[in-house]
């Protein structure tokens, strides 16, 4: 069975991203433009970390 995954990729602008991919393939989030490799990693294991269990909340405006 297909699973989540973290893609990460240097874009056109020669910084590191990654994006977040459902089962279907299907892009659910693309992060910020990180300037290493290792820092791209860091913003991966930071997501992982302290959103498992992020409440859905309305943006105050």
């Amino acid at each position: 069975m297909p699973e989540a995954k973290f893609e990460w990729y240097k874009d056109k602008a020669g910084k590191f991203r990654f994006r977040l991919v459902a089962p279907n393939g299907q892009t659910i989030a693309v992060s910020e433009g990180y300037e290493s490799k290792d820092a791209c990693i860091n913003g991966i294991e930071s997501v992982k970390k302290n959103a498992p269990t992020a409440k859905i909340v309305e943006a105050k405006q």
